[in-house]
């Protein structure tokens, strides 16, 4: 046990200096171009992991791991906001390991360490390698697929704005193709904000419609009666032929649908009922 903590006493403390060798060795070997921020980023993730492997070295596995969950699930928060695709970190992970595995073991050599010892701290370092690899990348995903989320939510405000054109009057046009999420993000953060508007006649264009399918046709009802509840006059517009057919198989009856064939249209009516 003196054997191994005196490496690990040694690790710890020529954290720095040890891992500016292991990189300048393992960027010998990859191909892949870093910039000087993600180059920077990976020095100091590197010598947090030597730090944190070398304080584990006389602890169990199982203590080992504890540690390394929370601080790997920090290091794929960090990897997910300087890169796009975590194939970028683990492309050269295999010559990494090599890398590190050489110059712990001649340290461990370097300090007289029997075969035995060095076996258990090189094992140790594998095992604590591929802990942090497989916490990493599920943390990476994690926020990956968060950021995802924000930007939908993003592209969904930003393509169903309520836009007021008179006075009590006001225009929703759909953009693209419209989705469930799409129709969700309506019915749950755009229908709320009409009344707060103050509008009596609510325009819904679908001229800028791609293709909806019978399931969305069927939130789109959902949309008119919710809107009719809070005393809101709807109209819609721009209707094209595949997406009336889409509400007729969705076996809705949009007799009392106030369609028009253009906003134009639709405000000229309004203003016959005023």
């Amino acid at each position: 046990m003196d054997q191994i903590v005196r490496v690990s006493q040694y690790l710890q403390e020529n954290a720095d200096l040890l891992i500016d060798k292991i990189v300048e060795d393992a960027l010998k070997h990859i191909t892949l171009e870093l910039s000087e921020e993600q180059l920077q980023i990976a020095r100091q993730q590197n010598i947090e992991f030597l730090r944190m492997m070398a304080r584990s070295f006389p602890a169990t596995d199982e203590e080992a791991a504890a540690e390394l969950l929370d601080w790997a699930e920090k290091q794929g928060e960090t990897n997910s906001q300087n890169m796009d695709e975590f194939s970028q970190s683990i492309e050269p992970f295999a010559q990494n390991r090599l890398v590190y595995s050489k110059h712990i073991a001649q340290v461990a050599l370097d300090l007289e360490v029997g075969p035995a010892q060095i076996v258990r701290i090189m094992n140790r370092f594998n095992y604590l390698l591929d802990v942090a690899m497989v916490q990493s990348i599920q943390s990476f995903e994690k926020h990956q697929a968060a950021k995802l989320r924000e930007r939908q939510n993003q592209i969904n405000e930003l393509s169903a704005p309520v836009v007021p054109v008179q006075d009590g009057v006001a225009i929703l046009p759909l953009i693209g193709m419209i989705d469930y999420d799409r129709i969700t993000y309506v019915l749950n953060h755009v229908v709320p904000k009409i009344p707060k508007m103050e509008v009596d006649h609510l325009i819904i264009d679908f001229s800028g419609i791609l293709t909806i399918d019978s399931e969305i046709a069927q939130h789109i009802f959902t949309l008119h009666n919710v809107l009719q509840l809070l005393g809101i006059h709807l109209y819609f517009t721009g209707m094209r032929p595949n997406i009336t057919m889409a509400i007729v198989q969705g076996n809705i009856d949009f007799s009392d649908f106030h369609t028009y064939g253009s906003v134009l249209q639709a405000l000229a009516a309004i203003e016959k009922t005023r």
